[in-house]
């Protein structure tokens, strides 16, 4: 019994020994993940809090090069929208979060599932007393490298046309 005993002991010494640390931020990584998808479920459902997620002089830059808007820019564009009730649907399927050691600055990169295809952005938040706030978003389409070319391509054509400019 003593053996037995023994045994056990050991072998969850030897398990514990192995076992990684926690990570100590999981629970704030975890509020940070449940804001941006919550942002994202605002959008899809065309919800006012959508904006009010972002700073007061956030930056939105989409994915065309004339999409640079602060909040209250970005708000009166999708007004149009919005008062559909239902603005853009992006789903994350990936997010890597950072944040400073004070925890009060976050920055994240994400691929997206959209109606446009596989986007991926990036993104800046700050902790409030609040709570979180975007201060900056950067949307992008994904391009597969195999078909860059193609891609640029089409854009330069488009930009040299009359009817562009």
């Amino acid at each position: 019994m003593k053996k037995t005993l023994l045994a056990c002991i050991l072998s969850l010494f030897t398990l514990a020994a192995f076992a990684q640390p926690s990570d100590p931020a999981a629970p704030y990584t975890k509020q940070i993940n449940a804001f941006i998808d919550e942002w994202h479920d605002d959008a899809a459902h065309a919800r006012p809090a959508y904006f009010d997620k972002m700073a007061k002089h956030g930056v939105y830059i989409g994915t065309d090069k004339t999409e640079l808007w602060n909040r209250d820019q970005f708000k009166a564009w999708a007004k149009r929208f919005f008062d559909k009730g239902s603005a853009w649907s992006f789903k994350a399927t990936k997010r890597n979060v950072y944040m400073s050691a004070d925890k009060k600055f976050i920055w994240f990169d994400e691929l997206l599932d959209t109606q446009m295809g596989v986007c991926q952005a990036s993104g800046v938040m700050r902790k409030t007393d609040k709570g979180f706030e975007i201060e900056h978003y950067q949307l992008s389409i994904a391009v597969p490298n195999p078909v860059a070319d193609k891609v640029t391509k089409t854009i330069k054509d488009f930009e040299a046309a009359p009817s562009a400019k």
